[in-house]
Parts: structure tokens; C-alpha cells; sequence
């Protein structure tokens, strides 16, 4: 069967091939038209959605929450109408507790035309999925559209249970091009695509121990490993103080791993510090030979047998 690339795909197309067939019920859908007031002020064109679809479904038979994200109105940036569209999709998830929540992500961050609305409104997200987590509820964050997973959603992702994620996919809190424009080309160059994967990327990520599942760009596989992750994690993983503080442990250590005055000490010298064999084979590495090189030092949240 030809794989059918995940990155290529629009969110309702995600969607319409991820769970299962013909299941997916929208809320708000375009024919809503529940759009941005902020952009509609600044002669903004608008999306009828806001740049997202959210709705129940089901994945091998099970109820879920989902959400998914659409990159190409404005990067799947979040304002107003947009945080609160995921917000909702939430708190209703805490009143009919379905098996998951479904996070299929891609987005830049915030939108700069709403920037104090879209903040406020990352920050309720982030606190709905803690207490979705509280009351028991998985939540799977997907990642491997063309935008990535950064700034406000970035920090979303790594509230989830689990992250699944496809060698093309990116997440980290700051884009390239951000730190490029607030530290200079020398600092980063966001033009260099193979430093932007190395750095940002699913292979780094994984190795890393920044997911917990590496899957290759196609959209069966993000099914597989959503469905594995919800056998894996009947009820959420517990928020407590001993596993954050295991976890800020094995950041410490990640962070004294680096030398910051060798210059171009980056990912690759990560991975051969943490333990993985010829590293500057990473890069051209297929995932199934990837998966294995994790080391159990760099993976405080991984569920390995869910890539076995």
C-alpha cells in the first residue's frame, strides 16, 4: 500500500483518513462562520473556522475529542476565536469523557494581529489539557504538518501525555526564524534546512526524548501509533511532583551534555554525548533505524514498545 504523506495533507483531510471512516462530527463548522473579530478590524481576510476544525469522532471504534489544526491560514497561528474553539473543545471533553483527546497540531505559535488575545488564549489551552489530564483523559498531540509545532503550541504539546511525531515533523518553542531575527544568521541560520531539522526535528526529538513515538510521514502510520497510544494510556499519565522533578533531572543533565564555547556543538554532538552511535548518520537514517538508537538516559517519558 503507497503511504500517502501526512505533511501533505489539509487538517480536514487529516481528519477524514486518520479516524475512522465517515465518524467525524464537526462543532462550529464554517458553516458557523465564527471568525476573528480582531482580524475582521485590521482588513485581515478571515477563515470561517479561524484555522481550526474540532470535533467527536471515533479511532478503532473508541469515542474521541479531536482537534487539528490548519496550517495554511496564517501557519496555524492561535488568536481569540481560535484558542477558545480548543478551549471548549476541552472542557467538554470533561463533562462526556470520551477515551482520548486528539491534538493534530501545526502551527507557527500566536498570531502577531491578535498577539495579547492569542497569548491569553494558549494559556487557557494549556491549563484545559492539564485538567483534562486530571480527570483521567489521554492527551495525544500529533505533529507532522509543514508549519511544525512552535512557540504557545509548542509548549501545549509537552503538556499532553504523548507526542507522536513523523521524521518531517518539527517542535521546539522558538521557530528558526525567530531566533534568527532576534540573535543574527550566526547565531542560527533558518535557511539551513538540515541544521533546522537537526535541531527542531522528529529524529532529534526522539533521540532526544522530547516524544514518545517516531513514526514516517504517513498518515496510516499516525493512525497506528494514535490507536497504540491510546491501548498504551487507558486513563492520563499523573502530573505529580516526583515526575517533574525526574524529568527537570534529566534536563539538567541534557543541558551539562552541551559545550557552548565549541563552536557548532549541536544536535549531532547532543546524540553522541547521549550515548548514540555514529551520529552523523542520523540525518540519513530511515525512522525504523532510528528508533532503536534512543537511549534510556534521554527518554524519561517514552512507552518504547509502542515503535517495537
Amino acid at each position: 500500500m503507497t503511504a500517502l504523506s501526512y505533511a501533505e495533507c489539509s487538517a480536514r483531510e487529516r481528519l477524514g483518513l486518520l479516524l475512522d471512516e465517515g465518524s467525524f462530527h464537526e462543532w462550529l463548522p464554517p458553516q458557523e462562520r465564527v471568525t476573528s473579530p480582531h482580524l475582521a478590524q485590521l482588513g485581515v481576510p478571515s477563515a470561517f473556522d479561524d484555522g481550526v476544525a474540532i470535533g467527536r469522532a471515533a479511532l478503532d471504534g473508541r469515542t474521541v475529542f479531536v482537534a487539528a489544526q490548519e496550517g495554511a491560514f496564517m501557519g496555524g497561528g492561535v488568536g481569540e476565536v481560535h484558542g477558545a474553539k480548543l478551549v471548549g473543545l476541552l472542557r467538554r471533553a470533561l463533562r462526556e469523557r470520551p477515551a482520548a483527546v486528539l491534538l493534530l497540531l501545526d502551527s507557527g505559535g500566536v498570531r502577531l494581529h491578535e498577539a495579547n488575545a492569542g497569548l491569553i488564549a494558549v494559556s487557557e489551552v494549556m491549563r484545559a489539557v492539564l485538567d483534562v489530564r486530571d480527570a483521567g483523559i489521554p492527551v495525544i498531540a500529533l505533529i507532522g504538518a509543514a508549519n511544525g509545532c512552535f512557540g504557545g503550541m509548542g509548549i501545549v504539546a509537552r503538556c499532553t501525555d504523548f507526542i507522536v511525531m513523523s521524521d518531517l515533523g518539527r517542535l521546539a518553542m522558538s521557530g528558526p526564524e525567530v531566533i534568527e531575527a532576534s540573535h543574527g544568521v550566526e547565531e542560527f541560520d533558518a535557511r539551513d534546512r538540515a541544521l533546522v531539522w537537526r535541531t527542531t526535528g522528529g529524529k532529534h526529538r526522539w533521540l532526544s526524548g522530547d516524544c514518545d513515538a517516531l513514526v514516517e510521514d504517513d498518515v496510516a502510520a499516525f493512525r497506528r501509533a494514535a490507536i497504540a497510544a491510546m491501548d498504551a494510556l487507558p486513563t492520563s499519565r499523573p502530573v505529580t511532583v516526583d515526575a517533574l522533578e525526574t524529568e527537570h533531572a534529566l534536563l539538567a543533565h541534557r543541558l551539562s551534555l552541551l559545550d557552548t564555547t565549541v563552536t557548532g556543538d549541536d544536535a549531532q554532538a547532543l546524540w553522541t554525548r547521549l550515548g548514540v552511535t555514529q551520529a552523523e548518520r542520523v540525518p540519513d537514517l530511515d525512522v525504523d533505524q532510528v528508533v532503536p538508537l534512543r537511549t534510556l538516559a534521554a527518554a524519561p517519558r517514552t512507552v518504547d514498545r509502542l515503535n517495537g
